[in-house]
């Protein structure tokens, strides 16, 4: 019977646990940015606000080239506060449309997914 009765306040613990996780509201989660000539560096970021019921962790920032640099807040964003990621992408040896993701792995239910989109005028098409 003492077994039962712990069995259901671990798993009562449990429940209230999961249901306080942080959770992201981006202004936008896809960006269309300004074309660039290759070379350059676009600079620009993704605004949130933590509208779940805990304070927001972000753990990490997963991107697919090393082309694309995140910087994010490294202290954790209570409930109801807002914060921003930045991130610069590198144009050097990219050219024409560029389409990317970054995957924001944090304290909330999945990770988010935030891309952006550019276009890049080749510098030999630039030089003709």
């Amino acid at each position: 019977m003492k077994l039962f009765f712990f069995a259901i306040i671990i798993a009562l613990s449990s429940a209230t646990g999961f249901c306080q996780l942080a959770e992201f509201s981006f202004t936008k989660k896809t960006l269309t940015l300004k074309e660039v000539n290759e070379g350059e560096l676009s600079t620009f970021s993704y605004a949130f606000k933590n509208t779940g019921k805990s304070p927001l962790l972000i753990e990490s920032a997963i991107v697919t080239c090393n082309c694309t640099k995140v910087d994010y807040p490294k202290n954790p964003i209570p409930p109801g506060e807002t914060g921003v990621i930045s991130v610069t992408f590198d144009t050097k040896g990219k050219y024409e449309y560029q389409d990317r993701t970054i995957s924001i792995k944090a304290n909330t239910k999945k990770p988010v997914k935030l891309r952006f989109k550019i276009y890049v005028i080749p510098a030999a098409s630039r030089n003709n």
